[in-house]
């Protein structure tokens, strides 16, 4: 895809240091239309409590610069944070869309929930983009990458020059996504970051997380296919695929969970939608439980 000067985006950046997440504005400055990339919804887990003061943010930027947000646009489906896409959909009537791999992650988790309610078809969604598929925010052109790895759904949004990577690479001094969630696969992760970098040197790089290196100061979200190159410290030029590999695995066998993973998987393979209302009117969210030992023998009912 060809950029030039009348088909470069304008970009804002949105930095939710709770979860560590950026979400975009992405604007055609010709037609004023715009889409919002990876949009968080605000969610205390000791208390339950859900607010959109982050999101509210978003559509206040929005609608001071004149933008008509048309779709909101995922780039996986996140388990760190919880997905505002439906509240910026009831608000503007924007579509939402993610890459057609939700499917499998749908049919993972429904397994590891014992949903019943979920449809594993991706019909939560309202757009299913495939790799290589092009649609427009305006007259932009969009160009979608499926760049599995962290999950099997993860997508990359090249509009212009830049190139909206969600979780699969980090600043350079910070590396590489983590690829041991179900259905990630670091081999298949250094692939899709080498597809990446094939991108020319000029393209800008925006990441969905920063958690600023030791020794940076200050959080970064915005780098270029050059900088990775040179200077990834777990993918550089370089970098074998076997090598990356055996990094990746090793350091992913020290990796907490993602404090929000189970409820932010959850709504998120629903589109970000929270589930029914239970007989009180209340909604809930469930969390497997795993005994370790004998544990079971002695706490179960």
């Amino acid at each position: 895809m060809e950029a030039s000067v009348n088909t470069q985006p304008i970009i804002e950046a949105f930095f939710d240091e709770p979860t560590n997440t950026i979400s975009y504005l992405v604007a055609d400055p010709a037609t004023r239309v715009a889409a919002v990339i990876d949009p968080v919804l605000d969610f205390d887990l000791s208390s339950g409590e859900v607010s959109t003061v982050s999101v509210r943010r978003m559509l206040a930027a929005a609608a001071e610069r004149g933008w008509r947000i048309a779709m909101v646009l995922e780039t996986h489906a996140h388990a760190d944070h919880l997905s505002a896409a439906p509240y910026i959909k009831a608000k503007t009537g924007a579509w939402i869309g993610i890459g057609e791999h939700i499917r499998d992650v749908q049919k993972i988790f429904r397994t590891v929930f014992a949903f019943n309610d979920i449809e594993t078809d991706g019909s939560n969604f309202d757009r299913l983009f495939a790799d290589g598929e092009r649609f427009t925010i305006g007259a932009l052109d969009v160009e979608v990458m499926h760049t599995p790895g962290h999950t099997p759904a993860d997508l990359t949004y090249r509009i212009g020059d830049a190139a909206f990577v969600g979780d699969t690479l980090f600043m350079p001094d910070y590396g590489t996504a983590r690829a041991d969630f179900p259905g990630g696969d670091a081999r298949q992760l250094y692939r899709s970051i080498r597809r990446l970098l094939s991108l020319p040197d000029d393209t800008r790089l925006f990441l969905c997380h920063d958690y600023k290196a030791p020794g940076r100061s200050e959080y970064r979200w915005e780098t270029s296919v050059g900088e990775e190159r040179r200077a990834n410290i777990h993918v550089h030029d370089g970098v074998s695929e076997d090598d990356f590999v055996a990094m990746r695995e090793t350091r992913d066998a020290t990796l907490a969970v993602p404090k929000l993973l189970l409820p932010s998987i959850q709504l998120n393979i629903r589109a970000g939608r929270f589930p029914r209302a239970d007989e009180n009117g209340t909604r809930f969210l469930r969390i497997p439980v795993t005994f370790k030992g004998d544990a079971e023998t002695s706490v179960s009912a």
